[in-house]
């Protein structure tokens, strides 16, 4: 590892990405319908007698716990490139899929066959919200707070291009209608410490998950869960652009926007991006012309960006996307990223049965029609269907996908972690394990910290290895 790595992580960045999903059953024929806690309690079954938890870390090095609320959660292990971030994210919902699976053929097995539906989107029918939070490792010189309210305006806006969509049911002040974002209308704070009490855009706890004297982690809870690979690209590409140019020190066009909690909730219900922000010199600005400003510093960037971590071909292909994002919301025509963007190709699909049903957002069909284009489960979810017909574009590939189901990625902290794993496993040795830590427990502990999420070949790694093989 360079020193420029050691203290600046703007041309090489660890990032990861924490997935919950809504969990639901459909019981067949007159069967009692099961709970989510009890859909996810049998989810999680074959966890639990596997490693006496639901609380674990899978084959691949990432994370699989059974969240608050009954969520089934993925967080990806560390990854160091866009593509990898990709491929890990998808990767999780092949692992809850055959959770899912397993817990269907149980059921059956006990005479209580039901269907098990995985649901990656934010918000159900009670108005209860899950998130899809992102993790991005920031250098410790850069002071967090200053960060997050320099990237305000950007993700207050950033909705626009990785909006996720969502049919907002009719309130007392306010008919039912479509909005860019499922989160937007549930975050609370801007930029603090807070997680579930408050929700802010980005959360400031310090927590790195390696040495704190080299490193921060910057939480962002704004997001929504994206079903499309290319509208995930543009959401974290575009993060992380924004990010690379704030520590690098270039000069990024800076929006002091008054109120912007109130704003993220406009901003989502205008699909045209013409909301107007207003700031505090007494000016306003659209949500549409601070995204143009943003992009065109980012591809400024690109002129002098280090090709290192994404390459810069992949961050090229963002930009592009990015531009083709606004100029259709610019110009209403969306026949340019119809396939690629998440909100556009759901609103797509309503607005074709909207105009059937009578033009009526309240219609209980698209609320299932919603609800369905986020199921995750093979050849049964709306995005899915679109998938395998080659309706939309893909970023990433099905064979890079399924590599990453049982093998962590090689480039970063995780292949330690993994390697562990499999070991402790095939061994069937008592260890502890966690994003830093791995503990050999008996016969006597033995315990090792990796405080550096870039390295992944460590000489102590054998150690531990060994002292497992020679106890076995």
């Amino acid at each position: 590892m360079s020193e420029a790595h050691t203290d600046h992580v703007y041309a090489r960045r660890i990032m990861g990405i924490e997935t919950e999903y809504g969990v639901t059953s459909r019981a067949d024929g007159d069967q009692r319908a099961l709970t989510p806690d009890e859909v996810a309690r049998i989810l999680f079954r074959p966890v639990v007698e596997q490693y006496s938890s639901s609380n674990i870390f899978s084959p691949n090095a990432s994370r699989l716990y059974l969240d608050v609320g009954s969520h089934p959660e993925i967080a990806t292990a560390e990854c160091d490139s866009l593509t990898q971030l990709i491929n890990y994210e998808r990767a999780g919902d092949r692992i809850v899929d055959e959770l899912a699976r397993k817990a269907e053929e149980t059921m059956a097995a006990e005479n209580r066959p039901a269907s098990v539906y995985l649901f990656k989107n934010n918000v159900d029918s009670a108005g209860n919200s899950y998130g899809c939070h992102e993790n991005y490792l920031i250098s410790r010189h850069a002071v967090l707070k200053d960060l997050g309210l320099a990237l305000l305006p950007f993700m207050i806006t950033r909705q626009l291009i990785c909006g996720a969509g969502k049919i907002q049911p009719a309130k007392a002040d306010e008919p039912a209608r479509f909005l860019l974002s499922q989160r937007a209308d549930q975050v609370w704070e801007g930029v603090s410490s807070a997680t579930t009490r408050s929700r802010p855009i980005i959360n400031t706890r310090d927590e790195p998950h390696g040495d704190s004297k080299r490193f921060r982690r910057m939480h962002v809870i704004v997001g929504d869960s994206n079903m499309s690979e290319t509208t995930l690209a543009l959401k974290i590409g575009s993060t992380l652009l924004m990010l690379e140019m704030l520590e690098a020190g270039i000069d990024v066009p800076r929006f002091d926007v008054v109120d912007p909690i109130h704003r993220i909730r406009d901003i989502a219900r205008d699909t045209t991006g013409r909301t107007e922000l207003g700031l505090k010199d007494g000016s306003t600005i659209t949500a549409l012309e601070v995204q143009y400003a943003l992009c065109e510093a980012a591809q400024r960037w690109l002129e002098e960006r280090p090709d290192e971590g994404t390459p810069n071909a992949e961050m090229r292909k963002v930009v592009d996307l990015w531009q083709r994002t606004l100029h259709a919301i610019d110009t209403q025509d969306f026949s340019g990223v119809d396939r690629e963007i998440d909100w556009v190709i759901k609103r797509s699909l309503l607005d074709r049965y909207r105009e059937r049903l009578g033009g009526d957002w309240a219609h209980p069909k698209l609320a299932q029609i919603d609800l369905t284009y986020h199921d995750t489960r093979p050849g049964r979810g709306l995005f899915n269907v679109l998938e395998a017909r080659k309706m939309v574009e893909r970023w990433t590939t099905d064979a890079a996908i399924a590599a990453c189901v049982d093998t962590p990625p090689q480039t970063t902290r995780a292949r330690l972690r993994g390697e562990f794993l499999q070991t402790a496993r095939r061994l069937g040795a008592n260890v502890t394990v966690d994003w830093t830590r791995l503990k050999v427990n008996r016969p006597e502990p033995h315990t090792e910290e990796f405080s550096d999420p870039f390295v992944f070949e460590d000489a102590r790694l054998q150690a531990l290895l060994d002292y497992m093989e020679h106890n076995a």
